[in-house]
């Protein structure tokens, strides 16, 4: 398993953990990608997950800039138009370093 699915699967299984529900990894259109889609109560959570093991150029939580910021809301608004409502939405950042400790930042940037 390469390591971004290794981060992404320690990310989903925390957040199952606490209590969302996964509807879809690694949804992908022209924009760009999504890594996990899910549900926490009526919110659809788009989380992104980053794992830096070294800081020399940054953590993890500075890889998230504006340009990804951007790509993430198209393609997050590519995958709501698939939708017969728009439900409430939020942005989640999943950060993990090298041993593996979670940072989980909720609604990490707007919409």
């Amino acid at each position: 398993m390469n390591p971004g699915a290794r981060a992404e699967q320690v990310a989903a299984e925390c957040l199952l953990r606490h209590g969302l529900k996964l509807l879809q990894t690694n949804y992908r259109c022209r924009f760009g990608e999504i890594d996990l889609i899910l549900k926490d109560g009526e919110t659809l959570v788009f989380a992104e997950v980053r794992e830096r093991g070294r800081s020399d150029f940054g953590g993890a939580a500075d890889s998230i800039d504006a340009h990804k910021q951007h790509r993430l809301i198209l393609t997050a608004q590519h995958f709501l138009a698939s939708l017969p409502r728009l439900p409430p939405c939020r942005f989640d950042a999943v950060l993990l370093d090298a041993a593996d400790n979670i940072e989980w930042i909720k609604n990490a940037f707007e919409l």
